[in-house]
């Protein structure tokens, strides 16, 4: 959802890549669902693990309440943002834990002044 709503905010701005450390091999549902509630198409995004993306500098990395698991990729600004997995909650827990990536995304892009000012 983040990736989503990265791309979403700041077109071809900026390169997005998002992976897991343990990714599953697909886009929950779920997140399909509430995304397109909001006009946002994520079907054609993929579960990805970190070996899959680019090795190298990031402006920035996000991680989200991974604990131990916790990546070591080197960046300008590190996010952890500690926002719950929503993957076995119901549809309106879904669209809670959406809503706070949608904010925290639109944050970030305006703190590393990708976008000048909050986006609607």
């Amino acid at each position: 959802m983040a990736e989503g709503f990265a791309n979403f905010f700041a077109g071809d701005k900026i390169e997005v890549f998002s992976a897991g450390s343990r990714p599953c091999g697909y886009v929950n549902p779920g997140a399909i669902v509430v995304m397109k509630e909001l006009g946002i198409d994520i079907t054609r995004h993929r579960s990805k693990g970190l070996s899959q993306i680019p090795q190298e500098k990031y402006e920035a990395v996000v991680t989200m309440g991974c604990g131990d698991a916790c990546p070591q990729i080197p960046a300008l600004k590190r996010c952890d943002w500690s926002i719950p997995d929503p993957q076995r909650m119901g549809p309106q827990e879904y669209r809670t834990i959406r809503d706070q990536i949608k904010e925290k995304v639109k944050a970030l892009l305006v703190e590393t002044r990708i976008l000048d000012q909050t986006p609607a």
